[in-house]
């Protein structure tokens, strides 16, 4: 059943217990994206502190009575949800404001803009409110409100030109007054920074798991000709920390093992790890996943080129490139560069105390632009010609929505040295990235994935073989088709 239009002011009683606040659009060329959100406020209509905010970086308040829930794109149009228990909204809530931000544009650029609050446990619509707008670039659609121990709802239209940093102002989020840096892109000016909170701080370095203790060879037991693909001496590697040392050992011999399986003992790469930074990937930095990745692709990569190198970059809206990861700084790279979720909210300008190597993440921004970063990848690759293929290691979790653009700059990447290796972190929307191998019309297959639900519980042997099992039927492949 669809409910009759409100018009702007308008109210109504709620009396269902869960609601859903679904904004609906229709998405196309030119059209940016919208992103939905809620204001916790009292009755001073102020939020207590930055967790009364909920949004897609931030997708549960404390009380779980509000949800973000996230985008579902359909045939016809986009949605982006919050679901409110209302219930269980703590006393001190009067109002909950329900929010939209435009990234990469202004509402009046986006067509069919509507709010639905639907009831979550029938299914059916409570209300509905079509919004009309013009440069605004934030948005507050409605509002539930207690009046008299009951909820009501309120189609409120109200539009800010100052986007959702200056709708957040007049609720009491605190927003650094430093102008943005010149070379902040529309959409992360338009963009909410992640919150700064215990679980969004600067990454720290997991404590490195048990690691049996190294057993030296008696000299009968010492090979005098190390076997094929037998795990190769890197530049800088005895630097490192023992503990360290002793994992990359171990797990140099496991990539060592992998590639021999494959066929392809003898074979050298340059390695490239590009790793998402998007709002949603924050847990994933803040519990120190991200961080246990890198080292255990710091092993790939000095099995694979013993230059003791690897090129790396982070993306979200804009790709930005990380210094070079030197084998020999590992522990320190990990700690100055695996880094996201640290700012506060909507914070502008430069971060204080950044080190000259550091990336400014609010310059990244939060969104999902995969084919920004494949680009920069691939033009990298052309300017700095090497001798051996290269192998990209492309880590994500996902919600992936650029399709085209993607599927664009893999297929003109086909004639490139460069194989793309996708690994997702979780059960997202992964799009093109995992449905090209069955893309028709490419003279070889330069694109591997797979996905995990928990990268952290997969043992090292697994994820190499995973991670290495296409790479050399790749380069069978290309060398056949003079690529190599």
């Amino acid at each position: 059943m669809t409910a009759s239009p409100m018009s702007k002011g308008s109210n109504l009683p709620v009396d269902a217990r869960v609601v859903r606040v679904e904004l609906a659009w229709a998405a196309g060329a030119g059209v940016p994206d919208i992103d939905a959100s809620a204001l916790l406020l009292t009755e001073a209509g102020r939020v207590r502190d930055d967790g009364d905010f909920v949004f897609y970086n931030q997708p549960r308040h404390t009380s779980g009575a509000v949800t973000h829930l996230g985008k579902q794109r359909g045939t016809r149009d986009t949605t982006d949800t919050v679901e409110v228990d209302l219930g269980a909204v703590e006393g001190v809530v009067e109002r909950i404001v329900l929010c939209a931000s435009a990234d990469g544009g202004t509402f009046g650029q986006v067509p069919g803009l509507v709010l639905r609050l639907l009831d979550a446990g029938a299914g059916t619509e409570l209300a509905r409110f079509d919004m009309a707008a013009g440069t605004e670039t934030a948005f507050i659609g409605g509002e539930l409100y207690r009046r008299q121990g009951k909820w009501k709802f309120r189609a409120v239209g109200q539009g800010y030109a100052s986007g959702l940093a200056g709708l957040a102002t007049d609720f009491g989020i605190t927003v650094d007054d430093a102008p943005p840096v010149a070379s902040a892109s529309p959409a992360a000016a338009t963009s909410p920074v992640p919150p700064a909170s215990p679980a969004t701080t600067a990454t720290p370095v997991p404590p490195p798991p048990p690691v049996p203790p190294a057993v030296p060879l008696a000299p009968a037991q010492q090979p005098a000709v190390p076997h094929p693909g037998a795990p190769r001496l890197t530049k800088g590697e005895e630097r490192l920390p023992v503990d360290m040392r002793k994992r990359l050992s171990l797990r140099k011999e496991q990539v060592a093992v992998s590639l021999r399986k494959h066929g392809a003992a003898e074979v050298t790469a340059r390695v490239i790890l590009v790793l998402d930074a998007s709002g949603s990937m924050s847990f994933l930095y803040s519990k120190g996943v991200v961080a246990d990745v890198v080292e255990r692709m710091a092993a790939v990569a000095a099995q694979l080129d013993d230059d003791g190198e690897m090129q790396a970059w982070t993306f979200a809206s804009n790709p930005a490139r990380l210094p070079d990861l030197r084998l020999g700084e590992l522990p320190e790279w990990l700690r100055l560069h695996v880094r996201v979720g640290e700012v506060g909210l909507f914070r502008r300008g430069r971060k204080k105390g950044l080190e000259p190597s550091q990336v400014d993440m609010r310059d990244v921004g939060i969104q999902n632009e995969e084919q920004k970063v494949i680009a920069e990848v691939r033009a990298f690759v052309r300017g700095n010609p090497a001798s051996a293929p290269t192998l990209v290691l492309f880590f994500s979790d996902g919600g992936v929505y650029r399709n085209k653009e993607i599927e664009r700059e893999l297929r003109e990447a086909v004639e490139e040295p460069v194989f793309w290796q996708f690994v997702g972190l979780g059960k997202s929307n992964y799009g093109v990235l995992e449905r090209f191998d069955t893309l028709p019309g490419r003279r070889v297959d330069n694109v591997g994935f797979f996905a995990v639900d928990d990268i952290s519980t997969v043992p090292d042997a697994e994820l190499y073989d995973r991670l290495l099992s296409e790479f050399p039927q790749w380069i069978t492949a290309a060398g056949r088709a003079g690529i190599l």
